[in-house]
């Protein structure tokens, strides 16, 4: 929770646009609609406004899990002061007390981090919907993209991840070299933070490789 407060994300509304983004891909009831292009895609849905379908299809999506969880809740209820603090307050001013940096590099630097990581981990709804491999189904747009997956500390293998979304490593697992996030995920449930990790059998990713891929797996392999 603090690290999405980090950048600048509210939980409840990040997981449901990302959630209407899988139901709905590429089409006009998703957020950002790589059928539009790629400005879109990438930054130009944050400054139009939603479509009607967006809003629409929205409304439909379960939350119920997350506002069952208290820490959640608390960010959802004070998001409008509590985000702004740990993204942009804290950053800035704990530099000036700490180490005495000024307060203007400190705060460049910290708006500076903040548009570049806002830029990183769109290239998952741009880049990686538009180039890119597509070993495990070829008629959808999203794609495995290498150099999307090392910016973003293994999120760029999205070929994968649209086909079995349910797979926490968002990746198959002989390719995780790249996928720190899934490294991650895998350390919390070692202490206890996450768990019922799911992930699909290799019979099932082959099998549907050989119905839907674009033949990219069986060079690769």
């Amino acid at each position: 929770m603090v690290f999405l407060s980090l950048a600048n994300q509210r939980a409840t509304h990040w997981v449901r646009d990302h959630r209407v983004h899988h139901k709905y891909s590429d089409t006009d009831a998703d957020p950002h609609n790589a059928s539009r292009g790629f400005f879109y895609s990438h930054i130009g849905w944050l400054f139009v406004r939603k479509h009607p379908e967006v809003k629409k299809k929205g409304k439909l999506i379960d939350l119920s899990d997350l506002f069952d969880n208290p820490a959640l809740m608390f960010q959802h209820r004070y998001s409008k002061t509590f985000i702004p603090i740990v993204c942009f307050g804290l950053p800035t001013i704990l530099p000036v007390i700490l180490w005495d940096e000024l307060l203007v590099v400190a705060w460049n630097l910290t708006i500076m981090r903040y548009v570049i990581n806002f830029h990183v981990f769109f290239l998952v709804n741009s880049v990686a919907h538009i180039w890119g491999n597509k070993p495990y189904d070829k008629t959808i747009k999203s794609a495995e993209n290498n150099l999307v997956a090392f910016a973003t500390l293994g999120e760029g293998y999205h070929n994968y991840h649209h086909v079995f979304p349910w797979d926490y490593r968002c990746t198959e697992l002989g390719r995780t070299w790249l996928n720190y996030t899934k490294l991650f995920i895998d350390l919390c449930a070692k202490v206890g933070l996450a768990y019922d990790l799911k992930v699909v059998s290799d019979d099932v990713i082959l099998r549907r490789v050989k119905r839907t891929g674009d033949r990219s797996h069986f060079i690769e392999n």
